[in-house]
């Protein structure tokens, strides 16, 4: 489809310059279809409507309190979130939000750039397996 793209004019009315309008309309509409394809593709195994259901499953397996689930998807939504609003977002009183939240940052679903700056979601091996079941297939 490149090479046809950069075919030469098809008649005087196909296009300007040297090169065929008609052929590049035909690419971009192609490539657009097989980006349409590869982003439902790639929707299909991330599952992201989902993935709130498989972060609980994730926080029930590794034995976290219940209120973990608020802040990973929290975490999720906001793409990072402040360490100060632990205890908000969780509901929990300040100290144990604390440590709630160093105990996701030492399991590694949760990660942070400083040691005091926002955590966001990490994705380790252990935690892709259960996050993201349609992408490693089981052997």
């Amino acid at each position: 489809m490149m090479d046809y793209a950069d075919s030469p004019l098809q008649g005087d009315l196909d296009g300007r310059g040297n090169l065929s309008r008609r052929a590049l309309s035909d690419f971009i509409a192609w490539f657009l279809k097989v980006c349409l394809d590869q982003v439902t593709f790639m929707d299909g195994l991330f599952e992201l409507d989902s993935l709130v259901e498989r972060l609980k499953i994730y926080a029930e397996r590794r034995g976290f309190r219940p209120e973990a689930l608020y802040i990973l998807e929290q975490a999720l939504q906001r793409g990072a979130l402040p360490r100060g609003e632990a205890a908000r977002v969780s509901g929990l009183k300040e100290r144990s939000a604390r440590d709630l939240l160093g105990c996701l940052v030492g399991d590694g679903i949760l990660g942070s750039e400083t040691p005091k700056g926002p955590v966001s979601l990490r994705f380790s091996p252990d935690a892709v397996e259960v996050l993201f079941p349609s992408l490693f297939p089981e052997v």
